[in-house]
């Protein structure tokens, strides 16, 4: 029989459960209970970062248990906070979320708050004037994605690009902070540059959506010179469309993540950069702030609540 997709899901994370404890059943009583709740685990960038989690669990095998989930696609909002709830259910004692929504996440990261479990956000910001309304204070650990962007838009710039021309920026899930952060270090760019940004459209993170969106951008403006995609999935969806229009290299295309898909495209130019934000660094930072804080230590933040991950432009190798 074939469950519907939460079915999976939840049978998934059981089995992901069970086999990451039952060979250390023996401890598992004295040992916190570490949730890693992630995106779209379609994104090749989530499978790193569980991987990473999972490898530095494998180093450190009696300081803590690790249970990982990620959600069908990237605006799945719903039923990331399903999972959330299954993790307080089952008794987490830390959440390290990476979340899909970061307004509509807030009131399950309070509950799991009430209940006692220790919570750390990585990757896509909590908002931190909603966090602040519920008395909520949530450490973040991640890049700064303006920084980030800025750099691959002026990259671009500098390599392509001149006064007058027009681009289109393809954007992440809209409310989400990093995707608002990502296209608002595009826009510093363009903007620094004299360079039009004709367009802005949603293309929620994922290949299929930035294909339709960078495929309408480029019947809309026939004079556009470049897309700037919030992620690489992205990206790979917007190669496809300039490939179909006729107009490799002709229009430039740019993303983030540095995912493995994007780097031959990055070897021969269809892709002209990424940015890497360290996925494996974000897991592991986040869990080892979540024991810190377990153990009643403060994890080093700056004075925003921010542990700050190393982002670098990648180019052609």
């Amino acid at each position: 029989m074939k469950l519907p997709f939460p079915g999976r899901l939840l049978t998934l994370a059981v089995v992901s459960t069970l086999s990451l404890a039952l060979p250390l059943a023996a401890h598992s009583e004295d040992k916190p209970k570490v949730a890693l709740v992630m995106k779209s685990l379609a994104n090749e960038f989530f499978r790193t970062m569980e991987d990473g989690a999972k490898d530095y669990q494998k180093a450190h095998p009696n300081d803590f248990d690790l249970v990982a989930n990620g959600i069908k696609d990237e605006s799945d909002t719903s039923n990331q906070i399903r999972i959330v709830e299954q993790m307080i259910a089952t008794g987490a004692n830390a959440l390290v979320i990476a979340p899909a929504d970061s307004k509509a996440l807030v009131p399950v990261i309070k509950r799991a708050m009430d209940a006692g479990i220790t919570v750390v956000n990585i990757d896509n910001r909590l908002d931190p004037d909603v966090l602040k309304s519920k008395n909520l204070s949530v450490p973040f650990v991640g890049p700064d994605n303006r920084k980030g962007a800025r750099l691959v838009g002026d990259y671009l710039v500098k390599q392509k690009l001149k006064a007058g021309d027009q681009v289109g920026i393809i954007e992440g899930v809209p409310t989400t902070t990093n995707a608002q952060q990502r296209t608002a270090g595009f826009k510093d760019a363009m903007d620094a540059a004299q360079i039009k940004v004709v367009s802005v459209q949603s293309g929620n993170w994922e290949i299929d959506k930035g294909n339709a969106v960078a495929a309408a951008m480029l019947n809309e403006y026939p004079e556009l010179k470049a897309l700037l995609a919030g992620n690489d999935s992205m990206a790979l969806g917007a190669v496809s469309a300039v490939r179909a229009a006729g107009k490799t290299g002709q229009v430039q295309v740019v993303g983030y993540d540095n995912i493995n898909a994007i780097k031959p495209m990055l070897k021969d130019g269809r892709v002209l950069a990424s940015l890497d934000q360290d996925a494996k660094k974000q897991a592991v930072y986040g869990i080892q702030a979540a024991l810190q804080m377990i153990k009643g230590e403060k994890p080093e933040v700056d004075a925003d609540n921010v542990i700050q991950t190393p982002v670098e432009l990648i180019t052609q190798p």
